[in-house]
Parts: structure tokens; sequence; C-alpha cells
């Protein structure tokens, strides 16, 4: 996810520090940048952009294993994810970047969490800037999809709102200002699919039909692009 929303500001004109772990998988996220199926040279071979506007993206772009160099940024925007458990986020060690952040970013920076599901007010507690604080969750692959939820916070100023809702609308995308909540219950895309989910596995395993059955009922049914459940050996269980 950060890459791809690397790819989206640096494309936009943003100068760009990512930082990561390590250098492999700093690596790891230019090549995918540049090489993958939705990446510059990509882009360039069908016509779509020019190799002088590729370079000049990716002069805008840097990386670092060392979070300090991240003190002099304007907008923080965190991508962190899951870990060995399986989860698709890590909600503890969301909340200790962001407490360590806090300490070495400029005071008068904006932070942004991309996660899908955690409660904003929380993430912001452990900071001492709630009022720059906000969700910024954009949907999987994130240089490709539109949709942004911009959620705020009962602390997150109209400012702050305002400055990531046109950001995002320079970057192509297409915001919606959502109102936080209690629970860690995800936003709009995924609690609504949460929902539909449990009930779709409910059908299945009272015996109704199969969980093929089900994605033919709502994708020749109900026009659905897709089913509710994931297709094929290497679909995920989860969703963003």
């Amino acid at each position: 996810m950060g890459g791809g929303i690397a790819q989206c500001a640096i494309l936009a004109g943003c100068k760009v520090i990512v930082r990561d772990l390590t250098d492999e998988i700093c690596a790891n996220a230019r090549d995918v940048i540049l090489n993958s199926r939705f990446g510059f040279n990509k882009a360039v071979e069908l016509g779509k952009m020019t190799s002088e506007a590729k370079d000049e993206a990716m002069a805008r772009l840097s990386f670092t294993t060392d979070v300090r160099d991240l003190s002099e940024c304007d907008l923080v925007i965190e991508a962190i994810g899951g870990g060995d458990d399986g989860a698709i986020e890590n909600k503890p060690l969301k909340l200790k970047v962001w407490a360590e952040l806090d300490e070495l970013v400029n005071k008068e920076a904006v932070f942004a969490s991309n996660t899908s599901m955690f409660t904003i007010a929380d993430l912001a507690e452990v900071t001492s800037r709630k009022d720059r604080f906000i969700g910024m969750h954009l949907f999987s692959p994130a240089n490709i999809m539109k949709l942004v939820e911009v959620t705020a916070t009962e602390d997150t100023t109209d400012d702050v709102v305002q400055l990531i809702v046109e950001l995002m609308e320079s970057w192509g995308k297409t915001p919606i200002v959502l109102k936080d909540v209690p629970g860690d219950t995800g936003f709009v895309g995924n609690r609504i699919m949460a929902a539909v989910r449990r009930e779709a596995m409910k059908i299945v395993e009272e015996g109704v039909c199969t969980k093929e059955d089900v994605n033919l009922a709502m994708t020749l049914g109900f026009r659905w692009p897709a089913g509710p459940f994931p297709a094929g050996p290497n679909a995920r269980s989860g969703w963003k």
C-alpha cells in the first residue's frame, strides 16, 4: 500500500520520502512502482506516460530506513499492514509508530492513517496533535482505485479535512468525508462488505447453496462485478 500511495503522490507532483524497516523492503517498493503491472515502465510501454514524465516523477521519490529523515515532512501517511498472525493490520504497532513520529516530526505536520478499519481517534490519542490527525483510507491497489475514505474525528479541524480532500482530488481520487466512530468497525466500504460476507457465509453454512452459487447469484442477479467470496487459489480472506 505504501508504494502505491507514493506512486500516486509523485505522479501528482509531490516530493515523497518512503520509510520502511530495511533497504530490501525499500528496494522492492521501488521495483513495484517501476515494474509492476500498474507501474511506470508499463505505462511508458503502453504510451500512457512519457519517459520524461517517469524520470521526473521518480526524481521526486526517495527511500530511507531512518525515521528521523521524516522530521521535516508536512504530511505523514502511515500504511502499516499486518504481522505474522495473518491480520490485515497491526494496531499496537501503529500506535507505537505514531507515538514515535509525534516526537520527531515538526508539530505543524498533518498525520494521516491509511487504516481500513481502526478508529482514528484511538490512533490520534497517542499523539499531541489530535486536531491534525485524520484517516485517509485508499483502496488497493492505491494507484488504481479512485475512492478515498477521509475520516475525521471530533478533534480534527476543518482545515485539515479540507487539505486532505483537496490533496486527494489533485491525485485524481474521489474522497468521501466520514465521521469517526468507536469500535474498530471499519468505515463504509469494508463495514458493508463485512456484513455481506457474514450473511453469505450463513447461507452456505445453512446448506442453501455453495459459495460459487452465491457469487453467481450476486454477479448475474444483481450485476455485481464480483461475488462476496474471493475466487482462485490465492484469494485472501480479508479485503481492503
